[in-house]
């Protein structure tokens, strides 16, 4: 009796790499990279038959260093419009 091949997914470890390069040297496009391909990973995995495809745990972790890098993201712009507004709003009134 032959036991059954385990793979790898490949998205998943993309996602995971694309994960850790949005922090180092790719910003937003990684981010957004490893968010589409954590999950287009996490349905693969689900799909296959049970126990063939494994690297969920990978999925997962490039979908939690995606999503807190564009969260991140989203804060600083936001900071950075609610500065640049009040510095507009104290210029125009002095």
């Amino acid at each position: 009796m032959n036991a059954p091949i385990r793979t790898t997914s490949g998205t998943a470890i993309v996602s995971l790499v694309f994960g850790v390069l949005c922090w180092i040297s790719v910003p937003f496009v990684g981010a957004v990279i490893a968010v589409i391909c954590g999950h287009a990973a996490r349905g693969e995995i689900r799909r296959a038959p049970p126990g063939s495809v494994e690297g969920d745990g990978m999925a997962v972790a490039g979908l939690v260093l995606g999503y807190v890098h564009l969260a991140l993201c989203l804060l600083v712009i936001m900071i950075l419009f609610l500065f640049l507004g009040g510095l507009a709003f104290f210029a125009h009134w002095h």
